[in-house]
């Protein structure tokens, strides 16, 4: 097949990668625009156009993929079927029905559960065991189209964002030849989504990283492993940002306010929350490294009594 990759962040480069070195041709990626970076505010090109670039793949940026020059653009390549990965704008019913396979999607859940943005870490926030990547056919709603293919990814008991996006990453990678593989042969049946089961998982903030310590702690260590290693989970000690990187579950037995620090031992201290304990393992304070927390109270006089938080 003659294919038209949409995608725009690293998750997309992996199922890129799997068409290029597949049988079928990547006769175009269409990307997002590049944007400014840090503050010097330089124009730095997502990870999707450094690939295509590296590999001698045809780029097409533009701001609205709907508007009449982009989709003049997409008419030209003459392409079978369109592939989308996380490529963050809406197709029109147009662009939806131009190729002849018409437009799949690479969806990093097992939908219909997590439509939307973010369905990697809202699975460990929610605690689930296990999620997967759904082929989809794509329609003009968010992620409501017909199933085309699945397959399930178990999720570990110290699962990162991270390292969940580099299992869903390489079960795309693979699920999507297959899935081209099968649509080719007439294979495939699609099949509907339940929406009586249907979830969302919206766009994540940077301000969605602050931590509540009076909530429990079993929901404040999900978000530290979610939120690795964007936005991260953060608070405030001694006036500065403090990121947590990894913590442990452990008990409470005394009534502290939620945020002080009821202990203080050689590699870790322990902080309270409303139910339950947090022992935090690795951190990161405002000007410093991540390090392990044993090395941040070599060099910090953290006592118990003291309070985390705004």
């Amino acid at each position: 097949m003659k294919i038209v990759f949409m995608g725009t962040p690293d998750f997309s480069v992996g199922i890129i990668n799997a068409l290029k070195h597949s049988r079928h041709e990547v006769v175009m990626a269409v990307t997002q625009p590049d944007r400014p970076k840090g503050r010097s505010g330089k124009l730095v090109p997502c990870p999707v156009k450094e690939y295509a670039v590296k590999e001698g793949i045809k780029v097409y940026q533009c701001e609205k993929i709907r508007d009449g020059g982009s989709v003049e653009v997409l008419k030209s390549c003459g392409a079978d079927i369109f592939v989308v990965a996380a490529f963050g704008q809406i197709l029109s019913e147009e662009i939806l029905n131009m190729p002849r396979y018409g437009c799949i999607n690479v969806h990093a859940s097992l939908l219909p559960k997590y439509r939307g943005a973010s369905p990697i870490q809202q699975a460990i926030l929610d605690g689930e065991k296990v999620t997967g990547v759904t082929i989809m056919q794509m329609d003009k709603g968010l992620d409501t189209g017909d199933i085309l293919i699945s397959e399930e990814v178990a999720i570990d008991e110290k699962e990162t964002g991270g390292s969940l996006f580099e299992k869903l990453e390489a079960a795309g990678s693979s699920l999507i030849i297959r899935a081209l593989d099968g649509l080719e042969k007439g294979e495939l049946k699609p099949r509907r989504q339940d929406e009586s089961m249907s979830s969302y998982a919206g766009m994540i903030k940077k301000e969605r990283g602050k931590i509540d310590f009076a909530g429990r702690a079993e929901d404040i260590e999900r978000l530290v492993r979610a939120f690795d290693p964007w936005p991260s989970a953060w608070t405030c000690l001694w006036g500065r940002t403090l990121k947590i990187w990894k913590a442990d579950v452990v008990e409470n037995p005394g009534r502290e306010k939620p945020g002080t620090v009821i202990g203080v031992e050689k590699d870790s201290f322990t902080v309270a929350c409303a139910e339950g304990a947090l022992k935090v393992i690795e951190l990161q304070y405002e000007g410093k490294k991540r390090m392990n927390t044993k090395d941040f109270l070599l060099g910090n006089d953290l006592k118990e009594g003291e309070a985390l938080g705004s």
